[in-house]
């Protein structure tokens, strides 16, 4: 497991534009082995073919990133650009070879896709839990690496808690995020899988799946004030996903946490001694 967390930015390895100390090669396309943490793991065929076109009318504009491996080179940055290449047939492509150490580029990859690409948010929600569980980032932390709000990251990592077959779904852009947000909202799996089929079979807007959570009566919402609040500064000071539940005898806090990492940071902040 990764513990280094990486110094340096993004800009440190990505050419926004070349300047003299940056020496742009020509690498073989045959010697270039994919980041096999690339979380990207669907990439739209028409897409493809349309920076392969723009690649074939007016060039590879900026390079890709690559570093030394055994018998060849690893992709660090650019792998759409490198699979249009290979889809047109080119034997080479333009590349600048940086000097990095494994866990930078696993970081990289990662972080990179994030910022830059348009990644299906399972595929995002997939990244951040591995910026958590290899290099032992809490959800704040991300939030300032990839520019995002924190509650964001903690709203992407819940879509992981979806059954595998809802979350296919949202992969394959047959639900959006907005209906999956609302699915988890439902702990039955039964009732959860039958609202999904609904939505997939008539097309349900994510207004519509909400009135219909609202009136099977879900409890996931909090609907005492003073209750809400404890539940929103609890979730800023602990940085996830916090729920308050209140019974007619008795009531429980429910703290979200993702990793061995993340339960010790939690445990730190409510000064628990062990």
């Amino acid at each position: 497991m990764y513990r280094k967390a990486l110094g340096k930015g993004l800009s440190a390895l990505i050419p926004e534009k070349i300047v003299p100390h940056q020496i742009v090669q020509q690498i073989a396309v045959k010697d270039i082995k994919l980041n096999p943490y690339q979380p990207r793991t669907l990439i739209k065929k028409e897409k493809l073919k349309e920076l392969a076109d723009s690649i074939r009318e007016k060039g590879v504009i900026q390079p890709i990133v690559l570093r030394k491996v055994e018998n060849g080179y690893e992709l660090i940055i650019g792998e759409r650009r490198f699979r249009a290449v290979k889809l047109i047939g080119y034997e080479s492509i333009p590349a600048i070879v940086r000097d990095v150490s494994e866990s930078e580029v696993l970081e990289l990859a990662l972080i990179e896709n994030i910022q830059r690409e348009d990644l299906n948010p399972i595929e995002e929600a997939k990244a951040y839990k591995s910026l958590i569980k290899d290099f032992n980032l809490n959800h704040s932390q991300i939030a300032k690496k990839v520019g995002k709000d924190r509650s964001t990251i903690t709203n992407r990592l819940r879509l992981l808690n979806l059954p595998q077959d809802i979350k296919n779904y949202l992969l394959e852009g047959r639900i959006t995020e907005g209906h999956a947000r609302v699915l988890l909202m439902i702990k039955d799996k039964d009732r959860q899988f039958k609202l999904c089929r609904s939505i997939l079979s008539r097309g349900l807007s994510v207004r519509s799946v909400e009135k219909s959570v609202e009136k099977r009566g879900s409890k996931t919402k909090v609907s005492d004030p003073f209750l809400q609040s404890i539940e929103d500064a609890m979730r800023n000071k602990f940085g996830t996903k916090v729920s308050v539940v209140k019974g007619r005898k008795k009531g429980r806090i429910e703290i979200e946490f993702y990793s061995d990492n993340d339960l010790n940071r939690i445990i730190e902040l409510l000064g628990v001694k062990i």
